[in-house]
């Protein structure tokens, strides 16, 4: 019996989209013909596989006026922002650019005796299986180091930015690029289930839920396959007494509450020098003040709903029981009027908050955050390390060194000095503890979707 699968709009709650999703059987014909399509495609040249790749990025750049309307009826963003092209070109440009050097043989010597080098080999068929919130760009980090490096790709979208994996397809085939070379599908989860615990699949790339990349590890259980997961974060930032209060303010905050606050990387606690606190809670205030929640069509609109009404319950059940708790809420939701008790949700900032409660444990995923006075280095370092996630933590200081110090001391993926919230593609994203493990981007996003070959040639006789 099939099953249809349905993005429902945050904008109205109406059904956007839908498609049926496959069944096992065609869901494993997909896979192989992935797998039957991959050793064409890798011996295609090197520059062959760029430039294809490439092409299917400036086809994909054509729809991005449709897009950004429809990432806006599929998860919410304000079209203001005009979706996340900017971005998904800066990576795939980077990407390219590198593959030659990344992909290169590590020669250990090489005479007229003996070759003694590591290769770069593909794993083979890699599954992308992508989260709602950037749907673009977290592809991206993954579909183009994998199809430059020679694997076939399987792609499967989160159901609520399902026109997402048709629109990047569509994109990559009309620029040349082989339909069995890259294919997106619509799976449930039971059925992907199936195809990873039956090694339908050399490599797993997951952003997602902590539990999402639990059922995948347990699924993949026994079968070697190669993982690589992006899952919670619960991102800390520090404001030393030494910062530039009003940069530390924006950039927070706008790290904090952008995108609704449905970031990966988005900022979650932040930790004030107990010298500025005051202040900088007071200027929080102040910023958080001027957003415009509203309908992500209209040109004011700075704040958008949530994906989906249940992401929206999470966030406000986690700031009631905060409040219960003895936290305090420092923005009126009467402020925001298009909260609509739904997907529509005000911004808050709570104070008077401890680490014993779910909004400072948990990730929220949604526009709140917490702030917290400290008293030095020291105080900072461990309420930042005291966290179950670690993908990365923000530092505000005028001292370079000083950020060193403290970088070197974090439990976290990466650290970020005087910004946050954004991806280097020169720079691995890397997570630990339970925001996963793996790498994406640079030089070792091309290792991790890729294998190591030894070659011992002795070229004598004797």
């Amino acid at each position: 019996m099939s099953k249809t699968i349905q993005c429902i709009s945050p904008v109205d709650g109406a059904v956007y989209a839908e498609r049926e999703a496959l069944s096992h059987v065609d869901a494993q014909r997909v896979a192989d013909l992935a797998r039957a399509a991959q050793p064409s495609w890798v011996a295609r040249p090197l520059a062959e596989r760029i430039a294809l790749v490439q092409a299917g990025i400036a086809a994909l750049n054509e729809t991005s006026e449709q897009a950004v309307e429809e990432l806006a009826w599929q998860m919410g963003r304000p079209t203001r922002y005009g979706g996340e092209f900017g971005g998904m070109n800066e990576r795939a440009a980077y990407m390219a650019e590198i593959a030659e050097a990344a992909l290169a043989p590590m020669v250990v010597e090489d005479n007229d005796t003996v070759l003694r080098q590591i290769a770069r080999e593909p794993m083979g068929v890699v599954l992308i299986i992508a989260p709602w919130n950037y749907p673009y760009m977290t592809v991206i980090n993954a579909l183009i180091p994998a199809l430059i490096a020679g694997n076939t790709v399987v792609l499967k979208h989160a159901a609520q930015t399902l026109l997402v994996g048709e629109r990047i397809a569509q994109a990559f085939h009309a620029a040349g690029v082989p339909e069995e070379v890259f294919q997106n599908v619509c799976l449930t989860h039971d059925v992907t289930e199936a195809l990873i615990g039956a090694r339908a699949f050399d490599f797993i790339n997951f952003t997602g839920s902590v539990g999402g990349g639990r059922a995948i590890e347990k699924a993949a259980a026994g079968t070697f396959v190669g993982l690589g997961l992006e899952l919670g974060g619960k991102d800390p930032g520090y404001v030393a007494e030494d910062a530039d209060l009003d940069a530390a303010v924006s950039g927070l905050m706008d790290g904090a509450l952008f995108n609704s606050g449905q970031c990966c990387c988005g900022i979650e606690r932040i930790y004030v020098h107990q010298s500025l606190y005051e202040s900088f809670v007071n200027k929080a205030i102040d910023w958080a003040s001027a957003l415009k929640l509203g309908n992500p069509f209209e040109p004011e609109t700075t704040l958008g709903p949530m994906a989906h009404t249940r992401f929206a319950e999470v966030v406000r059940g986690q700031i009631a029981d905060a409040i219960n708790e003895g936290a305090t809420p420092l923005l009126d939701p009467a402020m925001f009027p298009a909260d609509d008790g739904g997907a529509y949700l005000a911004p808050q900032i709570l104070v008077d908050v401890n680490h014993e409660m779910r909004v400072m444990r948990e990730e929220s995923f949604g526009p709140v955050v917490c702030i917290m006075a400290v008293k030095d280095d020291e105080e900072a370092i461990a309420a930042m390390n005291d966290c179950d996630y670690g993908l990365t933590c923000s530092l505000w200081t005028a001292d370079a060194g000083r950020a060193q110090t403290i970088a070197e001391r974090l439990q976290t993926g990466t650290v970020f000095m005087n910004r946050c919230d954004y991806l280097d593609p020169a720079l691995c994203w890397t997570g630990c503890k339970e925001t996963g493990r793996g790498a994406s981007l640079s030089v070792l996003g091309y290792h991790a979707l890729t294998r190591p070959k030894s070659y011992h040639f002795k070229k004598v006789s004797k």
